[in-house]
């Protein structure tokens, strides 16, 4: 059986604070600064109003005036999600999140170190994360957290659970649109309504070869989905946090946040943490003078420890950042394999410039033939005949 663990609004609640009371006025969390004009999470009050997650933000002004937004905090959003997925691997669990306010494990592995079944299992992980938690469990991850869905605090329900034999009679009468908590699937619902298939069931309820005729592997997936079929969970792998932190000066910018990147990446190479490992992902976050977070990570094309080769990565998100800030964050996301370059030992801007050099050369050829690339040969440079001062030869692509 897969548990799954749902904190609703949780990315709202992250950027609100202490601003708690703001959940009872109509409030959403704005749009992250230079990216998709569209607002982020939403209280009940806009919920009432039609605002969604995802909703154009000039369309949800229309139709709530006095919507409040919440400056969007994915720092805070980030932080706190990984202390409830660290808590969970304190009870046991092989956890999967892909996204914040929602987590999934096993309960298999768990029920004989809690108590040998289910109920100690769902106990164990109530009393690590506390109230506010709802718990869904069922056969497979999609049928979980629609069932977490289900679950109502307020009438004292804190979890929900749907055996093997009645997944399928349990997710019949829910609704398509479920199916956008699969990034995946995120514009299927809307063809699928168009259709007038407007249920889970009535998906089901349809031949595979059509399906996958009209929709390909999209269709498919919701196929199994609605028949309580899931893909199985990816546990995430440990985490280590390596990150370094910069205060700035006031209105620092072009040159002076260039010259801070410089000491991050020289801060977080001498970490204790990295032991002589490249680094393959990074993530450069500030926090605004203004309030709220903005992140932007980058995946190097070949895992470096070259503090000018990642700066070169870095520099140009940092060149996106769109308000002043007060603080600049470097963290490693993932680790490559150890850094052995050998080219090292010798010139490394010769070995760069002949390398790249080299590797024009061959695509040239590649393209245009054997004689593409060629270079002047001196051959008699103090001859009286032009011809016989120099000579073209083809231009070695290695060396």
């Amino acid at each position: 059986m897969i548990v799954c663990v749902l904190y609703p609004r949780f990315e709202l609640l992250a950027a609100l604070g202490d601003r708690r009371a703001l959940l009872s006025e109509p409030a959403a969390v704005a749009p992250e600064a230079g990216r998709e004009q569209v607002v982020g999470e939403v209280s009940p009050p806009a919920e009432a109003y039609g605002i969604v997650r995802g909703m154009r933000l000039g369309e949800a002004m229309s139709r709530c005036p006095g919507l409040r937004l919440v400056p969007a905090d994915p720092e805070g959003v980030r932080s706190l999600w990984g202390a409830v997925l660290d808590r969970l691997e304190g009870i046991g669990a092989e956890v999967e999140s892909d996204h914040a306010g929602a987590a999934f494990f096993a309960a298999a592995g768990l029920r004989g170190i809690h108590g040998g079944g289910l109920d100690g299992v769902l106990a164990a992980a109530r009393r690590a994360l506390g109230v506010g938690a709802r718990f869904g469990v069922a056969p497979s991850r999609f049928a979980s957290h629609a069932a977490a869905l289900q679950v109502r605090p307020r009438r004292g329900r804190h979890s929900h659970v749907v055996g093997e034999g009645s997944v399928r009679r349990f997710l019949a009468p829910l609704p398509v649109s479920l199916l956008r908590t699969r990034p995946e699937l995120q514009a299927l619902p809307e063809v699928l309504e168009r259709l007038g298939i407007r249920t889970l069931g009535e998906l089901a309820a349809l031949p595979s070869r059509a399906v996958a005729e009209r929709f390909g592997h999209p269709g498919l997936l919701a196929l199994d989905l609605s028949r309580g079929r899931d893909t199985p969970l990816e546990p995430r792998r440990p985490f280590e946090p390596v990150v370094e932190r910069l205060d700035l000066p006031e209105a620092a910018s072009g040159q002076q946040l260039e010259r801070a990147l410089e000491l991050l990446i020289a801060r977080v190479l001498a970490r204790r943490e990295r032991r002589g490992r490249s680094l393959r992902a990074l993530a450069v976050s500030a926090r605004f003078v203004a309030g709220g977070t903005w992140r932007a990570a980058v995946t190097l094309r070949h895992a470096s420890a070259d503090p000018a080769r990642i700066r070169l990565a870095l520099a140009q998100r940092l060149a996106e950042l769109p308000a002043p800030s007060e603080s600049l964050a470097l963290e490693v996301e993932a680790f490559g394999p150890p850094a052995q370059d050998q080219g090292r030992l010798l010139d490394e801007a010769d070995v760069v410039r002949k390398a790249r050099l080299g590797e024009a050369v061959r695509q040239a050829r590649q393209a245009a033939g054997a004689d593409a690339a060629l270079r002047v040969l001196d051959v008699d440079p103090d001859s009286r005949i032009p011809e016989r001062r120099a000579v073209l030869a083809p231009f070695p692509d290695a060396s």
